[in-house]
């Protein structure tokens, strides 16, 4: 993304103050500005503003709060490597306030709190992490004897922009779950996400947990230009939440050829087949997780990856609703009509008899593949019952 001549002056200027803040040569630095960039889907040469933003302009103080959650979303921002996070809270933002990662407890941790929101007020990030219980008065969540719908609202009035991290944070997640028992119509202790507390819109990055680097693109967005990045309908930034995970999943191609795995550990899921008949939302569940891979271990570490299917995390009404065995909606990719066998067989010329043959095992086929189409659904007995049907035409054909 930047020319040569840029590169080089970049490169000499700042050598030495890229390693002593940042433990990275500076030709690592821009990659990894020019990566930010990149995933932000910014124009070439966004990554020049973005270095001189992280080297120059005033760290945003951050307040993280924690409310009804497993602290999940904050462990995986440990394991982010581009920058490690000491890297992240010491050079890139002031993390002013964090309960798991402050020293400070108690009172002190509260005084550290308010003095961050007066001496900021108007320009501190504020960070949610975890749902916010609204039931008999909120009190299943509470901080140095104050709800979390106290604290949010107290953090929210100053703020310069508020991100909700996690899903339980952005809608609500795990802790709103209704029993599926007689007489529930809410979860136990009526938890909700930030933004409907709030009652007005704010960025959301949902995920059980969410990729550590969507947040980061997100913080290093608004330290660059002032604003938080464009978002969905949902406050989701479209940088991450902007396409289904069935339009990048690696097992894309084999949904399309009709490869589907039946049973966890049957020879279609040993060979890395489509999930879809085992539960995958990624057809209705907008993510980048097949494209921006966890923890730097590489590209397949996420549940698809591994081979278990998407449980849909990131949406709301999928994600700790839907069983994990219910096939997904198909939202906008619908599967073709014609199957092609695994390994296609070349024709070395044939007689006019064994031409018609072949149409009539084609026709057989080809109505076999379309009641496929159709039947995504269908249980593993009635898929063999088919392919049992579809074997018997063929042999009458040959007949």
């Amino acid at each position: 993304m930047l020319d040569e001549k840029t590169a080089t002056s970049l490169l000499e200027a700042g050598e030495e103050e890229s390693q002593r803040r940042f433990g990275l040569s500076r030709r690592e630095f821009l990659k990894f500005c020019a990566g930010l960039a990149g995933t932000l889907g910014l124009a070439a040469g966004s990554e020049i503003a973005i270095a001189r933003a992280i080297e120059t302009a005033k760290r945003p103080s951050v307040i993280w709060l924690h409310f009804q959650e497993c602290t999940g979303c904050s462990e995986s921002l440990l394991r982010a490597e581009h920058p490690t996070l000491e890297k992240l809270i010491l050079e890139v933002i002031s993390l002013d306030y964090h309960e798991t990662l402050m020293a400070a407890a108690g009172d002190l941790a509260e005084k550290a709190r308010k003095e961050a929101m007066a001496a900021h007020k108007g320009q501190y990030l504020l960070v949610v992490e975890g749902a916010i219980p609204t039931k008999d008065g909120g009190i299943y969540c509470k901080i140095g004897g104050h709800t979390a719908q106290e604290l949010l609202a107290e953090c929210a009035a100053d703020a310069a922009a508020i991100i909700a991290v996690g899903s339980c944070a952005s809608w609500g997640g795990m802790p709103s779950t209704v029993p599926s028992l007689p007489g529930w119509s809410s979860s136990p202790t009526g938890s909700a996400g930030v933004a409907e507390i709030l009652g007005r819109p704010v960025v959301t990055i949902p995920g059980c947990p969410p990729n550590p680097y969507n947040f980061l693109a997100t913080a290093v967005h608004f330290l660059t230009f002032g604003t938080l990045p464009a978002t969905d309908q949902l406050g989701r930034p479209l940088f991450a939440y902007g396409r289904l995970i069935h339009e990048n999943c690696e097992r894309r191609a084999h949904f399309d050829a009709g490869r589907f795995a039946m049973a966890f550990g049957d020879e279609g899921h040993r060979q890395g087949y489509c999930l879809y008949k085992l539960g995958c939302k990624g057809p209705e569940t907008y993510a980048n997780c097949p494209t921006l891979g966890f923890g730097d271990v590489g590209e397949s570490n996420w549940p698809v990856g591994c081979g278990h299917p998407c449980i849909g995390c990131t949406e709301k009404g999928v994600g700790f609703t839907k069983p994990i065995h219910t096939v997904a909606k198909m939202l906008n990719v619908a599967p073709p009509l014609h199957y092609p066998r695994i390994s296609e067989e070349v024709g070395q010329g044939m007689s006019f008899a064994s031409a018609a043959a072949l149409a009539a095992i084609a026709g057989a086929a080809a109505g076999g593949a379309a009641m496929l189409a159709r039947n995504l659904g269908l249980s593993h007995q009635a898929a063999e019952a088919q392919k049992a049907k579809q074997q018997t035409a063929e042999t009458r054909a040959e007949v």
